[in-house]
């Protein structure tokens, strides 16, 4: 492990860039046309998801629900002051007893 650590810190240390040619830091055509690719697949994938957004229905409520989806006015106002499942808790966070 130190002799790869003390790799990277010679190798940083270094003066100066090695690769100091005439095209040092341009990039190439290659760069340009695969930037472009990019753009044109994004462009794409925003197109098609409009698309399919558009035929989504207003609402997801289901017109007629089953009996077994039907809110009840009554028991839809009840709120829970702890998850399902846990014992309620006195003041100082133990449980009773």
């Amino acid at each position: 492990m130190t002799t790869v650590l003390l790799a990277g810190m010679t190798l940083l240390a270094q003066e100066g860039p090695r690769n100091t040619g005439p095209d040092f830091g341009k990039a190439s055509p290659f760069g340009l046309l695969i930037v472009v690719l990019l753009l044109i697949g994004t462009f794409g994938l925003v197109w098609s998801m409009n698309r399919h957004l558009k035929n989504l229905p207003e609402s997801f409520d289901p017109e007629h629900p089953e009996p077994d989806q039907a809110v009840d006015e009554g028991t839809a106002a009840i709120v829970l002051d702890h998850p399902v499942g846990d014992e309620p808790r006195e003041s100082g966070g133990q449980p009773p007893g």
